[in-house]
């Protein structure tokens, strides 16, 4: 029944876009609604049976076919429902909020593809996550891709949003092409296409480690670690914002999903394994973040904090891998656990953050933070929602980003306090790169919500900005309150959290109820303790007294926008920093003349890999194979002397070999 349900999901997802098309000679309000309806109800329907599953109802549904590698199989186990209900529920939220943010009445030309290809990328989504056999797994795989590059592309008038969408369709083919490879070794060396744990000795060590690499690269790609990460920033600042949520909510996770159930086939877990992606965990967590910190654009930031919290998650999973193979099962339930759990908490606060924006985006017409600023006095209650996904990711109690970050971190410090091989130096260092990553986010957000919500406006637009519509904020206050729910009793997910690690690490996983419980008094505490705070605060204000009188204003009346901090300049001494890493760009102005000519300062980040490296190696190849063009003179007397040189090469090689 659990697998019958998701099936049913998947089916409702898929077909929304197709209705909501088909029923645009009703209205374009009603063809929007009924999408979003039969969007609601597949979500109704993956949230039931990924609770079926959780509470130890998972089955299998079997087809057999006369394709090559037996039956299919599809099936909902712990693992799986875990990271289906962040999809269902971040897929639900945003169909609600893209009703006034997307609707066909204003995006006539975009809309019904736009729904269509939301729709048919959930519903891949949850198709990777419940096949059992890799056919099936390929063929989720490929309608997620392909469906997501068409919702990146949804408003592809724009020069950029194509070439951000060439980009992720160029990486998304080289990540398939990794698991195409990945799956032929695996049948290679068990027979079989089934997704099932291999017997113990029954793969070869090097066969196995080459199915890890492939693993490793084909889903890094997807999730978005460095150095694999190049397509994200652009695709995520290039899709609607509602898209943009989806992706960096949930299809990013993706490749971690991936990335488990490969593992968890694999019987053999060498040590070098879980330090692999540990490091890849703390480069994708450092980089990402000091990226985040030089970006002007709001959506941007966004993304490159995706890939700093994919780099946290990856951190988990790591350290779960190597402490699974030294055989230290407590360390490596609280690191999965925790990675997990982070997995659910990005989608929700991430999502969040970048509905939020989308509205300010909206209201102003502008994603540059050097163009916006005092939105809170138009916008109080958006404002809110992003200050608390600001909490969120940024891990302070009593929000959900606290109680993940907080298991990956007790499993790094009992790691240090009890492991005795190398893989306590791995954790002696990542504990402090985690903590370095958190007091960056922290800058970050700051100057994020400084340079948008608060201040004076810099812009026309950002002073004329209006609240967003009920069903925006309606969206946001369910992700909001998620937020909270979770921070204030993680205890009630320990649960779902050991069932997904046993599928995992095939070990118990008990040790969470105590942790997650005391987490669980922290954050009331806190909560509580801010509560009292503010009434204190309240109470003082509405107690005391206002008066008028004479003041040293220093020669200006009042504040304005060009006397207040930009985004830039608040980030510029860390972005210094780390200046050997991001290899900035800046543009000051040169004061020559005692009267110096009208200039202005500029500054940017470009990405190291993409900008530095990719593009200047492309480049040069495409020189390179433009001489040989030469070669097409468009005579066929040349073409056949091509083929009878081919021949002669061939004749006197096959001479030459007998």
């Amino acid at each position: 029944m659990t697998t019958a349900v998701a099936l049913a999901a998947i089916a409702c997802l898929a077909a929304s876009g197709f209705a909501a098309a088909g029923a645009r000679g009703l209205g374009a309000a009603l063809a929007d609604r009924i999408g979003a309806a039969l969007v609601l109800a597949g979500a109704a329907l993956g949230a039931f049976s990924a609770a079926l599953a959780l509470a130890g109802h998972g089955d299998q549904l079997v087809l057999r076919t006369s394709l090559p590698g037996g039956a299919l199989v599809v099936g909902v186990d712990a693992l799986s429902a875990l990271f289906v209900l962040p999809v269902v529920v971040i897929a639900a939220v945003c169909s609600v909020y893209s009703l006034a943010y997307f609707p066909a009445s204003a995006h006539p030309r975009e809309a019904s593809r736009l729904r269509v290809s939301y729709g048919l990328t959930s519903a891949g989504l949850l198709l990777v996550l419940v096949a059992r056999h890799a056919l099936v797994f390929l063929a989720g795989w490929e309608v997620m891709a392909i469906a997501a590059f068409f919702a990146i592309t949804a408003e592809d008038r724009d020069p950029e949003v194509r070439d951000a969408g060439f980009l992720y369709l160029v990486c998304t083919r080289v990540s398939t092409l990794c698991l195409l490879a990945l799956f032929a070794l695996f049948w290679a060396a068990t027979g079989s296409l089934e997704l099932v744990p291999a017997p113990a000795g029954r793969i070869p060590v090097a066969l196995e480690s080459a199915i890890f690499v492939l693993a490793l690269a084909g889903f890094g790609l997807k999730a978005g670690v460095v150095p694999l990460h190049v397509w994200l920033p652009s695709a995520h600042a290039a899709a609607p914002t509602h898209v943009s949520a989806l992706l960096s909510g949930v299809l990013i996770k993706s490749g971690i999903y991936g990335l488990l159930r490969v593992v968890s086939l694999l019987p053999d877990t060498p040590l070098w394994w879980g330090e692999s992606v540990l490091c890849v965990g703390v480069v994708s967590a450092v980089l990402g973040v000091a990226f985040a910190l030089a970006q002007h654009d709001v959506k941007r930031l966004l993304a490159y904090h995706s890939i700093e919290n994919i780099g946290i998650i990856a951190i988990g999973v790591g350290l779960a891998l190597a402490a699974r193979a030294t055989g230290h099962t407590e360390i490596a339930v609280l690191a999965l656990a925790g990675a997990l759990l982070h997995v659910v908490n990005h989608a929700l606060f991430k999502a969040l953050l970048f509905l939020a924006a989308g509205a300010v985006t909206r209201a102003t017409g502008s994603r540059s933070l050097d163009a916006l600023g005092g939105v809170a006095r138009a916008m109080p209650v958006t404002a809110f929602f992003f200050l608390v996904g600001a909490v969120a990711i940024v891990g302070l109690p009593p929000l959900n980003g606290f109680v993940s970050e907080f298991l990956i971190y007790s499993g790094l410090l009992r790691t240090v306090a009890t492991d005795t091989g190398r893989t306590w130096l791995f954790a002696a260092l990542s504990a402090p790169a985690l903590a370095l990553t958190g007091g960056l986010a922290l800058a970050c957000f700051a100057k994020v919500v400084g340079a948008v919500f608060l201040g004076e406006p810099r812009t026309a637009a950002a002073r004329q900005a209006l609240e967003a519509p009920a069903s925006m904020l309606g969206a946001m206050s369910a992700l909001a309150g998620l937020c909270v729910a979770i921070g204030l009793a993680p205890f009630l997910i320990a649960p779902a959290l050991a069932a997904a690690c046993s599928t995992v690490l095939s070990a118990p996983s008990g040790v969470l109820g105590a942790p997650l419980a005391a987490l669980s008094r922290v954050n009331v505490g806190v909560l509580a303790l801010c509560a009292l705070a503010g009434v204190g605060l309240g109470l003082r204000v509405a107690r005391g007294t206002r008066g008028a009188s004479g003041t040293w204003d220093c020669g200006y009346a009042a504040p304005g926008p060009r006397m207040q901090y930009s985004a830039s300049s608040f980030a510029q001494l860390l972005v210094r920093a780390f200046a050997f890493a991001l290899w900035p760009r800046t543009h000051a102005p040169r004061l020559a003349a005692v009267f110096p000519a009208p200039d202005a300062f500029h500054s940017e980040v470009p990405d190291v890999v993409l900008d530095r490296v990719i593009q200047p190696a492309t480049d040069a190849l495409a020189l390179a194979l433009n001489r040989l063009r030469a070669l097409q003179q468009g005579s066929i007397h040349a073409y056949l002397l091509y083929v009878w040189l081919a021949l002669v090469t061939l004749l006197v090689a096959t001479g030459v070999s007998d």
